[in-house]
């Protein structure tokens, strides 16, 4: 009798548990997280069975508004290894990835798992990244990714990552990121973090700390010693649509007058209007962040920071400074995400005035 390939079911969850307890000792999935990925996460859960005996399954997560999807874990039966059933599975995940628009694949092994690691290899995986005491035994994890879809070689400038401390420092963070990018030597602390922050925050948001707005990051990049191009489609004052307080959008009002006054004395390049030329300014060594709408990301309506790793004519590559551990996310997972061009034309439009919003660093000419 063949096997049958099918997604999970509720019902499916007794025959999961006893599954995930042969093949594995530690970070063994709960029933409630098995019912979670099969009732509601963004992703699939992908079995395979034969005579009605559940003989492994695959589970793969999209990362919601990206063009990323990540194996979150796959198991086979100690009676069906060696039957090419893992193979079979990886493929059909790979396609049901392809379906979902995804470009990537990315998955965690562990290093003392030498048969899972030959298997990914085989199939085009490459390793990319070692992440130490990654599981509940504090073994190390190889970290692999297929591209799908071929791209060009990546640029020459390598971004380092750094994720945001606190909920409202997404702009710090990718600030560090970017200037990271154009000092290697500089460390990404957490103490510059809530500094850069002070610097450029607009004080009130809806609730809450308040976020920085593009002339604060501008102004703060500039004080460090870079040069910097501002691009907006309007001048501001910024962000006052989603702020109820009359007293609140007076002080949002004279912090966005004062650091434009600030950005009249400096050599900032503002740029009013104009749409931001993502691959003329990566070609000329500058090193964006861009404003986006966090919606198609996390369907919470709020501005949010990131930063453009590099650009080809797929994709538009993000690090997100953001961790969402709700979805199941690692840090590896916000890094050089993918995102198509005409999702992130969609996801860099906030509000209802349609805001765009760039602040652009290069490096200081001597």
């Amino acid at each position: 009798m063949s096997a049958v390939f099918r997604l999970a079911v509720v019902e499916d969850l007794p025959a999961l548990l006893a599954l995930e307890r042969q093949c594995f000792t530690t970070d063994r999935l709960t029933s409630r997280s098995f019912q979670w990925m099969i009732t509601r996460a963004h992703g699939q859960l992908l079995v395979v069975e034969r005579a009605g005996q559940l003989l492994g399954y695959a589970l793969v997560l999209f990362h919601r508004g990206t063009s990323l999807a990540r194996l979150y874990s796959i198991a086979i039966a100690s009676e069906a290894r060696g039957t090419g059933l893992g193979m079979q599975l990886l493929q059909r995940i790979e396609a049901c990835a392809l379906e979902h628009d995804c470009a990537y694949l990315r998955l965690e092994v562990r290093t003392d798992n030498p048969t899972a690691i030959a298997l990914y290899e085989r199939n085009g995986y490459r390793r990319f990244a070692l992440i130490h005491d990654y599981y509940e035994d504090h073994a190390d994890a190889l970290r692999l990714e297929k591209r799908i879809l071929q791209h060009r070689d990546s640029r020459s400038v390598k971004v380092p990552y750094y994720a945001q401390t606190t909920d409202f420092t997404c702009g710090p963070a990718c600030l560090l990121m970017a200037m990271g990018a154009l000092q290697s030597k500089r460390l990404l602390e957490r103490r510059e973090e809530l500094q850069l922050w002070r610097e450029a925050t607009t004080v009130f948001m809806t609730s809450g700390h308040g976020g920085c707005s593009p002339q604060g990051l501008a102004l703060a990049a500039w004080r460090r010693g870079f040069r910097v191009r501002l691009e907006l489609s309007l001048e501001g004052p910024l962000f006052l649509e989603g702020v109820r307080d009359t007293h609140k959008k007076d002080v949002m009002r004279l912090v966005h007058e004062e650091f434009t006054a600030q950005l009249a004395e400096t050599d900032v390049e503002c740029v009013i209007g104009a749409s931001v030329d993502l691959p003329r300014l990566l070609d000329a060594g500058g090193q964006p962040l861009v404003l986006i709408s966090s919606y198609r990301l996390t369907r919470s309506k709020s501005p949010h920071w990131v930063v453009v790793t590099d650009c080809d004519e797929d994709f538009v590559y993000l690090h997100d400074p953001d961790v969402d551990h709700s979805q199941h996310r690692q840090p590896m997972d916000c890094q050089h995400v993918p995102v198509s061009h005409g999702e992130f034309e969609k996801m860099c439009r906030f509000g209802r005035g349609k805001l765009r919003a760039a602040v652009v660093l290069f490096p200081q000419i001597l």
